[in-house]
């Protein structure tokens, strides 16, 4: 693994919810933008504490944006599954977080060439997103945020949300001379 930057970025290995890495979406009006939910596993623990442990050093890096001290209601984006999503199989035994972006994300393979088939990567499969961890202060609203930087696929998984189904699927192959008989 390459060298991480700062004490508030991590590389997180994940399966992909409300994969949004090809065209920006909006959320409830707001801004258009690039974001997935990084679902992760309860049982990685040593994701899980390098992901508490960049809040950790992102609450520290953010005081003076909420006047020195850390707001005793901050919000952090590391949710339970469990309790935020108990209805949805995909996050059952799983910690997740949204992650966005203005700017698109690199999307790579796992030999770090660019996914040119956007079919390619899509919520539901499995590979590593790099985050930094930061603080804000916007209109009353106080925590810390998750800033999605890059995506790699490293395996495919059960489509979530009804994800289109590949032609390769849904197709055997057909001689033209079979066809046209």
């Amino acid at each position: 693994m390459k060298n991480q930057s700062t004490a508030t970025k991590v590389i997180v290995p994940c399966r992909f919810s409300y994969l949004h890495c090809w065209e920006p979406d909006s959320v409830n009006g707001g801004d258009p933008k690039f974001s997935v939910s990084a679902i992760v596993p309860k049982s990685d623990t040593k994701t899980v504490e390098a992901i508490k442990a960049a809040i950790e050093q992102a609450k520290k890096d953010s005081v003076s944006k909420w006047g020195g001290k850390i707001p005793g209601n901050l919000k952090t984006p590391l949710r339970d599954g469990d309790i935020d999503r108990p209805d949805d199989e995909a996050y059952k035994g799983c910690y997740f977080f949204n992650a966005n972006s203005r700017q698109a994300p690199q999307v790579v393979d796992g030999k770090v060439q660019p996914v040119l088939d956007q079919s390619e990567v899509y919520s539901g499969c499995y590979g590593r997103i790099s985050v930094t961890f930061y603080g804000y202060n916007s209109n009353g609203n106080r925590g810390i945020a998750a800033g999605l930087g890059n995506i790699q696929k490293l395996k495919d998984g059960e489509p979530l949300g009804g994800g289109r189904p590949k032609a390769a699927d849904d197709f055997d192959t057909v001689d033209e001379e079979d066809f046209l008989a």
